[in-house]
């Protein structure tokens, strides 16, 4: 464990590796602080949202209309949590074309240069249309939301879980835990809501 500001913390479970604006298929899950329910019940294996749960909802289905390079699949809103598939497509900018050129210029120079240097620049700054970007975002327009209109006690869980969604079988099994997650609700209530075992 490494410390910031004199205090423990834990460590980022992400790959150090890889570029999160990366087009590709990601499982999400981002929780409320202390697991508390805020966002509805479950009720006969269906989830209810309450009035928070449902502009968590439309929040969440704003995602892709704020972005083009963004689509939703599956998704589900629990009491105290949110599961879901978000894609991230290839985005084609001013600055990205400028960026690989540069990288084609400058490819020669670079090969000398430390893996410890390039994710040193990939963890700085926050990087445009990267999947923590976006997921800040939304966690960012619920909480403003919800200071708005007397949802002051609520608060999201730091951070959030994700998962590279690998091949079609990893897909299948993640729709199809996302699609059972209500039926489910009752045995894995005490749970924090993001393990997932494929």
């Amino acid at each position: 464990m490494s410390k910031f500001k004199n205090t423990f913390r834990i460590e980022s479970a992400r790959l150090k590796e890889w570029n999160y604006s990366n087009p590709w298929w990601y499982y999400i899950t981002i929780n409320t602080k202390n697991h508390l329910h805020h966002f509805g019940e479950v009720e006969n294996s269906n989830m209810v949202l309450n009035e928070l749960g449902m502009v968590v909802e439309a929040e969440w289905l704003k995602t892709k209309s704020l972005r083009t390079n963004v689509e939703l699949d599956y998704f589900v809103i629990m009491p105290n949590h949110l599961h879901g598939i978000i894609i991230l497509n290839p985005v084609e900018t001013r600055r990205s074309v400028s960026q690989k050129k540069e990288i084609l210029l400058t490819s020669e120079t670079r090969r000398g240069e430390s893996l410890q240097n390039d994710t040193k620049a990939q963890f700085g700054k926050p990087i445009s249309n990267s999947l923590s970007l976006i997921i800040n975002h939304f966690k960012g327009s619920v909480k403003r939301w919800a200071n708005s209109n007397n949802y002051s006690n609520f608060f999201w869980q730091t951070r959030f879980y994700d998962r590279i969604i690998r091949n079609e079988k990893e897909l299948y099994n993640v729709r199809k835990y996302i699609e059972q997650n209500p039926l489910k609700w009752e045995l894995g209530k005490d749970k924090s809501g993001n393990i997932f075992d494929l």
